[in-house]
C-alpha cells in the first residue's frame, strides 16, 4: 500500500493520508467482500471479508519461544496452533492438536496422542515427529542455529516418539509445569523446514509455516503483514465454540507507530481493530461507541527492577528507600485508567499464587529520607544525596511495548526527586540501549513486566538464565556480574519443580514476599492488553495473557 509511507511521518500529513485511504484500499478495512453470506440473519457469524489491524510495533523474530513480545505474539497467534488450549476465563487445559495427555506421578514424564490429519501450510504433517523436533529444539536450543531455549519450559531431557501419533516427553527433575506451557505461544508448533532456519532468518514472517487458521501471504518487512485463511483448516481447540477454517477471508495487520493515527484510523472506519490504545484516549474511543478490550496478562506485573550489581542500590536500605518513596497511587491516577490496578503485589491479582502484599508496598516518604540517612547518603546543597563525594544519581531505559512507560518514569523520578534521588530516564530507541541494559553499571533501574498464566511466570522474569531482570551472575550480560541470590534462585528452582499444588502455590507466595523484602522490585501497575473495535467487528478472541486471536472473528455489516 502505497500509503503506508505516511504511517511513519507527524501529525500535519497523517489526517491528509486517513482521508486518502477512506477514497481507496482501505474502504473496505471493517466491511464486508465478496465471500461473505448475504443472507445473514442479523446477529449471526458470517464468512469473509478483511480484518483492518493497526499494530503498535513490527514484530522482531518469531521463533516462537521469542513470542513474549506481544506484537511477535500477535503474528504467531495467527498462524501456529499448539498443542493444548487454556480456556483465557477458567485456565482450564483443553484438547488442540494433542487429543489427549498422561502424566507420570513426579510429572518427570508426558505423553501426548495427536489428532490426525494436521498439516503444516507447506502440506508436510504435524505427527509425533515433527512435535519431537519443536520441543527437542524448544528445550534444548539450538548453539548452531542460535535458536534459544524456551523460558516455558524446565528440566527438559528429551522426546520419543512412541508412534506416528503419539510423542513422549522425558525431563530431568519434575516439570510441572510443562502441560501450561504447552499451551503459550511460544510452544507454537512449526514445521521442519522452518526449524532448520537459523535465529537470524526467522523475522520474516513468510518463512514461519505453522499450521494455524492463517497463512503469511506477504509481508512489507516493518510495515505491513497480509494473512489469508487457510481453507482446509478443521482443527481448532476441541473446545472451541467455533470450528472450520477461520471465519475472516484475510486480515491486514498495518504497523502504525503514532497512537493519533491508530485512533483517527479506527474512528473513521478505516481498521476495525488496534493494539495500545493509551488510557488517555480510552474515553474518547467509547463516547463514539466502540469497543476497549483490556485482558489480563496474569503475570509478573508492570514493575522497576533495582539491580544490586551497582553499587549505588546495593545497600538494602537504599532499594527500601526507593521502594516506599515510589507512589504508585499517584502513578496510576495520574496515568491510567480502571483497566490498569494498582499492583498489591509482584504478580497480578488474577495469576496463580497471588498474595497480597500492599501493606509491604506502601508509600512513605519519611521512612524513604531516614533509611537513607542511615545508609549515610546526605543532603548536598544542590539537593541531590551525596555520599563518599558521589551523588546518588540513577539511569533507566524506557521501554516502548510498555504502555506510557516514559510518562511512568517521569513521574517515579519526580517523587524519588523529592528524596535527593535523581533518575534519568534515556529513551527506549537509543543506539545503545541493547548494551547498556545488560551492564548494571549503567542501567542500575529497569522497567519490565512479562505475561503468563502459570506460576512459573515469575522464574521466567528473575531466574539468570531465563529473562534474569535482575541481572545476576550467570545470565547473559555485558559484563561478567557478581551478584547472585541463592535464596531467591532456590525459591525459583522449587517453583519449577513442585509437583504438589498447594506447595507451588505457597512458593510462588514466597518468592513474592522475598522480592519485596530485599526491595529488588517495585511493582506499579497490574498491565493489560489495551485494544479497541469497531462495534463491527465481533468474536474478537484473546488467549490467557492477552494476545488477539482473530479465528473465530467476523465483520458484521454495518
Amino acid at each position: 500500500m502505497d500509503g503506508l509511507v505516511q504511517l511513519q511521518r507527524k501529525n500535519k500529513r497523517q489526517w491528509w493520508w486517513l482521508a486518502a485511504m477512506a477514497a481507496g484500499v482501505w474502504v473496505a478495512g471493517c466491511s464486508q467482500q465478496s465471500s461473505t453470506s448475504e443472507g445473514a440473519s442479523a446477529g449471526a457469524a458470517v464468512q469473509g471479508g478483511e480484518l483492518v489491524y493497526l499494530e503498535q510495533q513490527a514484530h522482531t523474530n518469531l521463533y516462537p519461544p521469542a513470542g513474549g513480545f506481544y506484537p511477535n505474539g500477535g503474528v504467531l497467534n495467527q498462524i501456529t496452533d499448539k498443542l493444548t488450549y487454556q480456556d483465557p476465563k477458567t485456565l482450564e487445559i483443553q484438547p488442540w492438536i494433542a487429543e489427549s495427555w498422561a502424566i507420570n506421578d513426579q510429572a518427570t514424564e508426558f505423553t501426548f496422542k495427536l489428532r490426525s490429519g494436521v498439516t503444516f501450510s507447506d502440506g508436510t504433517p504435524l505427527d509425533a515427529a515433527a512435535v519431537a523436533k519443536n520441543f527437542d529444539t524448544y528445550g534444548l536450543g539450538n548453539k548452531a542455529l542460535k535458536l534459544p531455549v524456551s523460558e516455558v519450559i524446565n528440566n527438559y531431557q528429551r522426546s520419543e516418539v512412541v508412534d506416528p501419533l503419539t510423542v513422549k516427553f522425558y525431563f530431568s527433575k519434575p516439570s510441572p509445569g510443562f502441560l501450561q506451557g504447552t499451551s503459550v505461544i511460544g510452544s507454537g508448533l512449526v514445521s521442519l523446514a522452518t526449524l532448520a532456519r537459523p535465529f537470524e532468518e526467522l523475522g520474516d514472517a513468510t518463512r514461519i509455516i505453522g499450521s494455524g487458521p492463517f497463512v503469511v501471504e506477504r509481508e512489507t518487512l516493518g510495515k505491513e503483514l497480509l494473512f489469508k485463511a487457510r481453507a482446509d483448516y478443521k482443527w481448532g481447540p476441541a473446545k472451541h465454540a467455533h470450528q472450520g477454517r477461520a471465519r475472516l477471508d484475510s486480515i491486514r495487520l498495518v504497523v502504525t507507530p503514532e497512537d493519533s493515527v491508530r485512533i483517527g484510523a479506527l474512528l473513521s472506519g478505516q481498521a476495525g481493530l488496534i493494539r495500545q490504545v493509551q488510557a488517555y484516549d480510552e474515553k474518547r474511543v467509547q463516547e463514539q461507541n466502540f469497543q476497549i478490550y483490556a485482558p489480563s496478562t496474569r503475570g509478573v506485573n508492570n514493575s522497576i527492577a533495582l539491580r544490586p550489581d551497582n553499587a549505588l542500590v546495593a545497600d538494602l536500605r537504599v532499594r527500601q528507600a526507593l521502594l516506599h518513596g515510589t507512589n504508585t497511587a499517584e502513578v496510576v491516577q495520574t496515568l491510567f485508567s480502571a483497566n490498569y490496578p494498582q499492583a498489591t503485589s509482584v504478580i497480578a491479582k488474577s495469576a496463580a499464587g497471588y498474595v497480597d502484599l500492599s501493606a509491604d508496598l506502601k508509600f512513605d516518604p519519611q521512612q524513604s529520607q531516614r533509611l537513607l540517612d542511615e545508609a549515610g547518603w546526605t543532603l548536598g546543597a544542590n539537593g541531590l544525596r551525596q555520599k563518599d563525594g558521589q551523588e546518588l544519581v540513577l539511569t533507566a531505559y524506557e521501554s516502548l511495548p510498555q504502555p506510557q512507560n516514559k510518562e511512568t518514569l517521569q513521574l517515579v523520578a519526580q517523587q524519588w526527586g523529592k528524596l535527593g534521588v535523581k533518575l534519568n530516564v534515556l529513551a527506549g530507541d537509543a543506539g545503545s540501549k541493547t548494551l547498556d541494559s545488560l551492564d548494571p553499571a549503567k542501567t542500575p533501574v529497569a522497567p519490565g513486566m512479562v505475561g503468563r498464566a502459570d506460576p512459573d511466570v515469575i522464574k521466567s522474569n528473575y531466574y539468570p538464565t531465563n529473562r534474569n531482570v535482575l541481572l545476576q551472575k550467570g545470565g547473559v550480560s555485558q559484563k561478567v556480574n557478581s551478584f547472585v541470590d541463592d535464596k531467591l534462585n532456590g525459591l525459583l528452582d522449587a517453583i519449577a519443580a513442585e509437583t504438589d499444588a498447594a506447595k507451588r502455590l505457597q512458593l510462588t507466595g514466597d518468592v513474592q514476599r522475598y522480592l519485596i523484602a530485599q526491595a529488588y522490585v517495585i511493582p506499579i501497575f497490574e498491565e493489560p492488553q489495551a485494544f479497541a473495535g469497531a462495534t463491527t467487528v465481533k468474536d474478537v478472541g484473546f488467549e490467557a495473557v492477552g494476545r488477539p486471536s482473530f479465528y473465530a472473528t467476523w465483520l458484521a455489516k454495518p
